[in-house]
């Protein structure tokens, strides 16, 4: 009797097996954790003892980022003694692609073996009791891009077809960022992500509408890759860099340069909390 043949392979599944055979050839340790850095979170970088810096462009499917400060490697190697992927660099929609596009390399560090996926960015704070520079912890989210990542057919063996957001944010790893801070004697804000698509800023009245939703700061990242890692079967961890403040009654114009300035300042910091979370996983 013959044996009955293999389903045929998804288009997104052969994406994944390709580029995840790129990096295990490069790269072959299992990862304990995966990073991604956002917008003038580069630095980080720089902690990691890197044994492998592969550009995103060595990596079958993977975009070449546009945007200034995201340098476009995928780093591997060790950070506080755990075995780290690092994304210097992501994706977004407003740069033209499909959010299956943005969320690839999530479904990729999945299958090399990562089991944790902590996601950085910065972000414009709308909370007025928080400042420039503080860090925030994402408790939950809000998807305002007006696109999923998960619209399409849906390949089973990837993930289910209607994934359960209730705590997308893993409880475990927030208790070890709290830890962490106050350990380290950082001020660690706690509040809810809004992404919308970008690229501009919000106006004044777009400021008071995502407040008046429940949301302490908006962004143009993080929910499509969180959505995806969950669908997936991650544990995630969000941390937003405040980068500026956008509380309509004292908003102030601001720029991409301003905003890299201020996430530069506040990275060490950030650092401290990722190294500490690590050391403790």
């Amino acid at each position: 009797m013959t044996a009955a043949a293999s389903p045929p392979r998804s288009p997104l599944a052969a994406q994944i097996v390709a580029a995840s055979d790129a990096i295990r050839a490069r790269f072959p340790r299992r990862p304990d954790a995966a990073v991604i850095l956002g917008t003038g979170l580069g630095r980080l970088a720089e902690e990691i003892d890197v044994e492998a810096a592969i550009p995103y462009a060595e990596i079958p499917g993977f975009p070449e980022p546009t945007v200034e400060a995201h340098r476009g490697r995928l780093l591997c190697g060790t950070l506080a003694g755990k075995t780290v992927l690092a994304m210097q660099g992501r994706f977004h929609r407003y740069e033209g692609h499909t959010l299956q596009q943005v969320t690839l390399p999530v479904r990729v560090l999945r299958a090399v073996g990562a089991p944790v996926l902590i996601v950085s960015n910065a972000c414009g704070g709308m909370n007025p009791a928080w400042r420039a520079g503080d860090l925030m912890l994402i408790r939950d989210h809000i998807n305002l891009i007006g696109d999923n990542p998960l619209i399409g057919p849906n390949d089973d063996a990837l993930g289910p077809r209607f994934p359960d957001m209730s705590a997308p944010y893993d409880a475990a790893l927030a208790g070890l960022a709290r830890e962490t801070a106050a350990a380290e004697g950082l001020t660690l804000r706690e509040g809810v992500y809004v992404a919308v698509a970008g690229p501009n800023l919000e106006t004044r009245a777009e400021y008071r509408m995502l407040r008046g939703l429940g949301a302490d700061v908006v962004g143009m990242s993080t929910v499509p890759e969180v959505i995806v890692a969950v669908h997936a079967g991650m544990r995630v961890l969000g941390l937003s860099i405040i980068t500026d403040e956008c509380v309509p009654e004292t908003l102030q114009p601001t720029s991409l340069a301003a905003v890299i300035a201020v996430a530069q300042r506040a990275e060490p910091a950030l650092g401290r909390v990722v190294h500490g979370i690590l050391e403790r996983m």
